[in-house]
């Protein structure tokens, strides 16, 4: 790889930024082929396509978003030296990279990270969604400072990292009133054939639950099996059918949604993990939150 030409990556940030060539060039006052052909360099350089085009905009490739974050803060950083050596105070907060499995519920999440925003030192939240096992390859290289989950790692997954349990809760039932009046009564008998959105088989909550519908002895009737949590919400307030989520969060679940409580399993149970490359926390903003979740959070 060739040495990195960091005019090159000023380019290359300023259209990742304004999202066009045409509007980078405006900004940079340089003529557009020029531009391009800049853009074209760095590619060349690093051997990775950046851009991909949708429509009359660029959006970034995978790559390209990895080394937007980076030219991010380089350029944050030089800025900072900048406003150093002309003795003007930085107001720059401290960031928190974090990655966020698509299984955790976005309210679990508010709840978790809103706690880095209270802090002492103010922190700046960068916040990624994505599937786990591509999280935690990310936090493997330090991309992140963290990784929240629904599930603790283990043996097979190959990455030297460390679970720190943040607690867990009950799973409650949820549907739309009409649905929820009628299978409350004798819950959780009641839901025998009763219409269920099911979280997909690749989660922790799915397999628990098919555990517990064993042990109580019924067999409700998936209408649906949907990964997203917040899409399972959205068909539960319409009333396609039940659904389970952390009791934690029923009160906001409720506002929301709309939806109401039909049932309670004590023996299911969300558990949640930040999943950090070192055993013991040491970033104050992680320390934090994972300090506020073992003093009862999450309960």
């Amino acid at each position: 790889m060739e040495s990195l030409n960091y005019h090159h990556l000023l380019y290359f940030y300023t259209v990742a930024r304004e999202g066009s060539v045409t509007k980078a060039s405006e900004v940079l006052r340089l003529a557009q082929p020029t531009l391009s052909g800049q853009i074209r360099k760095l590619e060349e350089a690093l051997d990775e396509k950046l851009f991909v085009r949708e429509g009359r905009n660029l959006a970034l490739t995978d790559v390209g978003r990895v080394v937007y974050r980076y030219a991010d803060e380089i350029f944050s950083l030089g800025r900072e030296m900048q406003d150093a050596l002309r003795g003007r105070p930085s107001n720059r907060p401290a960031k928190l990279l974090v990655g966020i499995s698509d299984a955790v519920p976005k309210l679990v999440c508010h709840r978790l990270l809103e706690t880095a925003l209270h802090l002492d030192e103010p922190v700046e939240l960068v916040l990624y969604e994505g599937k786990t096992n591509d999280l935690l390859a990310a936090l493997a290289v330090q991309e992140y400072d963290v990784v929240l989950t629904d599930a603790a790692l283990g043996p097979p997954v190959r990455v030297k990292a460390f679970n720190h349990s943040l607690g867990g809760c009950a799973v409650g039932f949820f549907a739309e009133k009409r649905l929820a009046r009628r299978y409350r009564t004798g819950f959780p008998k009641s839901l025998e054939g009763a219409p269920m959105l099911l979280p997909t088989r690749n989660t922790s909550l799915r397999r628990s639950l098919e555990l517990w519908f064993d042990e109580v002895g019924v067999r409700p009737t998936a209408v649906a099996e949907i990964e997203d949590t917040a899409l399972m919400k959205v068909f539960g307030q319409h009333g396609t059918g039940i659904f389970a989520a952390p009791i934690v969060v029923s009160d906001e679940i409720h506002k929301t949604h709309g939806v109401q409580l039909v049932g309670v399993s004590e023996t299911v149970r969300k558990e949640f993990f930040a999943i950090t490359v070192e055993r013991r926390l040491t970033h104050p903003a992680v320390a934090a939150i994972a300090n506020a979740a073992r003093d009862g959070l999450l309960s």
